[in-house]
């Protein structure tokens, strides 16, 4: 569901919007969300006590400023709302941040009698299918709110710092 807003959120502020975008959108987010269980697997326990200790700090850190400096974008143009582009590092950032808990899913997967090349298969495609189509839903839903977009997609950030924040803080 991370990666489903986070895809809302680049569609929304990808302006044209091509087929190309959507498609980068979903193979780094399914990307991730497979490769980190595997990681995690592997790993098994060797780190999965710092990773559950800090991760939500991590995670959420990344999305409040990511969500912050889009709503500071959307509030301080004038005219036309400039969101960040969809590049390379962006996305890398995003599908790391999005795809922490994965890795400490991996991790659980290692107890458990689970096929692990089919688990991860199985995250990677759902993860590529529903992030492709955010994609375009956050496009639509950009083009009707127009500037307020930014706004919109930095809240729905914000939104996910929050709730991974208040997991953590729950659990610990």
């Amino acid at each position: 569901m991370d990666a489903c807003c986070v895809s809302i959120s680049n569609g929304m502020c990808t302006n044209p919007l091509k087929a190309r975008h959507a498609l980068a959108d979903a193979l780094f987010f399914g990307s991730f969300q497979g490769i980190m269980p595997l990681i995690g697997f592997f790993a098994g326990s060797l780190f999965v006590g710092i990773l559950s200790k800090y991760s939500f700090w991590i995670v959420s850190a990344i999305f409040l400023i990511l969500g912050g400096k889009m709503i500071y974008d959307a509030a301080t143009e004038e005219d036309k709302v400039e969101c960040k582009k969809m590049t390379f590092r962006l996305l890398l950032i995003q599908a790391i941040a999005t795809s922490i808990d994965a890795l400490a899913v991996g991790v659980s997967f290692s107890a458990m009698q689970v096929n692990i090349f089919m688990a991860v298969c199985l995250i990677a495609a759902t993860t590529f299918v529903i992030s492709f189509a955010s994609v375009y839903v956050g496009h639509k839903i950009g083009t009707l709110l127009n500037k307020k977009a930014g706004i919109f997609g930095g809240i729905l950030l914000l939104g996910i710092a929050a709730k991974v924040l208040l997991d953590g803080l729950l659990a610990a």
